[in-house]
């Protein structure tokens, strides 16, 4: 199944683009044993709308056709990075091709762009730099890789 990074917004050179990079390159080496990956992304230039109603539709609009949808939101489930693996591996083995994890920009989602997700995931109660986001959640990817691996990055 390929992971898809859909967010507002562009990742410049410096430490957060490396962090990207770094994950996405490891999903991509020790991801395709067991049907995950690569990790793609889709930056979506934001500074051209006016509102988060026309980013969120700008946004949905790169979603893949038949992909598992999750959207990053502060008020959706707080999942352990067990259960995050789990979710992304119960979605590949019910056949699903892509998964897309999308990212809104400061304002956050119009959620009406995008139907009903599959999940919405928070990490945690504090609002985060979307910036920030997108290295966490290829972390967060790469991690959920390494435990359905059997890799040792994850330590219960």
């Amino acid at each position: 199944m390929r992971l898809k990074i859909i967010a507002a917004g562009r990742l410049k050179s410096g430490p957060e683009r490396e962090l990207v990079d770094r994950y996405a390159s490891r999903i991509g080496g020790s991801g395709a044993g067991i049907g995950l990956g690569p990790l793609d992304e889709c930056e979506v230039d934001i500074r051209v709308f006016s509102d988060k109603t026309a980013e969120s539709a700008a946004l949905a609009a790169q979603i893949p056709h038949g992909a598992a949808l999750c959207l990053l939101d502060e008020r959706g489930k707080t999942l352990s990075s067990r259960e995050f693996a789990l979710q992304i591996a119960g979605w590949r083995d019910d056949g699903i091709r892509e998964a897309a994890f999308v990212i809104g920009g400061a304002d956050g989602l119009d959620r009406s762009a995008f139907g009903t997700p599959r999940l919405m995931l928070s990490f945690g109660k504090a609002v985060w730099p979307h910036m920030l986001v997108r290295a966490m959640l290829a972390e967060q990817l790469y991690r959920a890789v390494s435990i359905l691996s059997g890799a040792p990055y994850h330590r219960d």
